[in-house]
């Protein structure tokens, strides 16, 4: 009688290839989790270094072509004079202020827009009367400019923070409500009919199965409705707006402070990219539960 059968236990050969496969030694502490976390971390680091490198040469570019007189102070101001109009807002304390309120108004459009785009998308993707009743609709009012809607709005609505928010709404609703009215009508007919087997239906097939399908083609229309919601701002703030970035781009362009406009499109890219990092962090957590 061998030894396999005294204790109970079968032998499974490792070879040194399974080894290496699994990056740790087989061992029961758990040992080689931490080398793993670090090494995810460093490739982070590496990762976001190597993305600055493309900002650094721009910004040692722009500073050698002000610098050697290739451009005109009116044509292109410095980074030094840039970041002194920077400084002279914040003393003002108008530069805080302009941020926080373009912020408020992209974060309340952007939420009013994305969960309007998933109450359309879940209705036209999930029930084939609403598709072929409003599709057309909805797809032609899709291909309606941004500026168009302003002087609408203005009569409509009034010349007050509701129009600019009620803009910027309309431009996250659409890349929202493509992305999940498409994903829901891809879904796995398949997954569908064995979720009706066990029982469900209506809401919880659609938050237990159908969600949980489309969740990585929902964030790209939430990241994609964040984007354009930033670019709706400043449309947004044309409405006869006193406060913000769109109005300290218009408001620079009137008074030939280039140095001005060239700190409010950075704010803008610097914002627009870090609260779509943001979103992207959501996006891996929700990847991680449901996907």
């Amino acid at each position: 009688m061998s030894a396999e059968h005294l204790t109970g236990r079968s032998t499974v050969p490792i070879s040194k290839e399974g080894l290496a496969s699994t990056g740790s030694p087989v061992t029961g502490d758990g040992a080689g989790r931490n080398p793993g976390r670090t090494g995810t971390a460093g490739r982070r680091v590496v990762i976001v270094l190597l993305g600055l490198i493309v900002p650094a040469l721009i910004l040692l570019a722009w500073h050698l072509s002000t610098a050697s007189g290739f451009f005109r102070p009116s044509q292109l101001p410095s980074p030094a004079s840039v970041l002194a109009a920077a400084v002279d807002l914040i003393e003002r304390g108008q530069l805080a202020t302009h941020i926080l309120i373009s912020t408020q108004r992209v974060l309340l459009g952007f939420l009013l827009g994305s969960l309007l785009g998933v109450l359309a998308g879940a209705l036209l993707g999930l029930s084939r009367i609403a598709d072929v009743l409003l599709t057309p609709t909805v797809g032609a009012l899709r291909a309606v400019p941004s500026l168009a809607w302003v002087p609408l709005l203005v009569l409509w609505i009034g010349i007050n923070e509701d129009s600019k928010v009620t803009l910027i709404t309309i431009g996250a609703f659409f890349p929202v409500f493509t992305t999940l009215y498409l994903g829901l009508r891809h879904v796995d007919r398949n997954l569908v009919e064995a979720a009706r087997a066990f029982g469900l239906g209506g809401i919880r097939l659609l938050t237990t199965v159908q969600l949980p399908a489309v969740v990585p083609a929902l964030f790209s229309g939430l990241r994609l409705a964040l984007a354009q919601s930033w670019l709706f701002l400043v449309a947004a703030e044309l409405i006869a707006s006193s406060m913000g970035l769109g109005f300290l781009l218009t408001d620079s362009q009137q008074n030939g402070r280039v140095d001005r406009i060239i700190l409010a499109i950075i704010l803008l890219a610097v914002i627009g990219k870090t609260t779509d990092a943001l979103l992207g962090i959501a996006e891996r957590w929700a990847v991680r539960k449901w996907a």
